[in-house]
């Protein structure tokens, strides 16, 4: 997992990145909440931990930002040594997932930040997924639009599926890369980009189906919905007066 973790304090933000990196996963630091602000909305992070106290913001207005401006359910942990139940209600009741006070214990940490992991993986995973008149089942990894079957390749179905689970969330080229393909992110290729274009062109991403894929200039794209109904992920009754031509791609398994 790639975790962002706001911690003003130089020595607790170090002791914290170790027990995150020595787990396996990778941790962005940051000592301002707008910084850390500024990161989150242009990158891709599976988690947040979250100090109260630091010199800009609490980190309460810096979570009530994060769930104001994303539009996806990031797992949030606070972390700080404010550990009074009012304390702990206030930042449960402004959208943080989990709370621990400090000093944080290696065990218990990484404990908390695996059980927060499983718990968002389930809620993605739900069998069938519905937004507008896209149907994604990903047990059997389809898609369908307007009721009819898309026949896909692997990386579009795999491609697909991460664009409506982070939808409205900015992913760059090199975060994408990395999850869907698998590739390191220092590398530089073409790859995402004849993807996504072809995406546009075969499988209804445009704006009569209620989505877009808009590219965001030397950073990535990001799937917006342009509808309400879209945007509830409540699927529609297809249309029984108009016929919706099918989609066919090459099958790539």
């Amino acid at each position: 997992m790639r975790i962002a973790l706001l911690e003003d304090e130089p020595e607790q933000s170090q002791h914290v990145q170790r027990i995150i990196c020595e787990s396996g996963h990778s941790c962005d630091a940051f000592e301002t909440g707008q910084s850390f602000l500024s990161s989150v909305l242009h990158n891709n992070y599976d988690l947040l931990v979250l100090d109260w106290q630091i010199p800009d913001k609490t980190g309460i207005d810096v979570l009530k930002n994060v769930r104001a401006q994303i539009n996806w359910p990031v797992p949030v942990l606070f972390l700080t040594q404010r550990d009074s139940e009012t304390d702990i209600v206030s930042a449960l009741d402004a959208g943080a997932d989990d709370y621990i006070a400090k000093p944080a214990r290696a065990a218990e940490l990484i404990a908390r930040i695996n059980a927060l992991s499983r718990r968002s993986q389930s809620a993605q995973n739900t069998a069938q997924l519905c937004f507008g008149p896209f149907v994604i089942n990903t047990q059997q990894r389809s898609v369908e639009l307007h009721g009819e079957a898309l026949v896909l390749t692997d990386k579009d179905y795999e491609l697909i599926l991460f664009l409506f689970q982070n939808q409205g969330r900015l992913l760059t080229r090199e975060a994408l890369l990395e999850r869907v393909w698998g590739l390191n992110r220092s590398i530089n290729t073409r790859t995402v980009d004849t993807h996504m274009s072809r995406l546009r062109r075969r499988l209804g991403l445009n704006p009569d189906n209620g989505f877009r894929i808009k590219t965001i200039y030397q950073r990535g794209y990001r799937l917006e919905a342009l509808s309400q109904q879209a945007l509830s992920h409540k699927s529609p009754e297809p249309d029984k007066g108009v016929k919706q031509p099918q989609v066919k791609a090459a099958n790539g398994r």
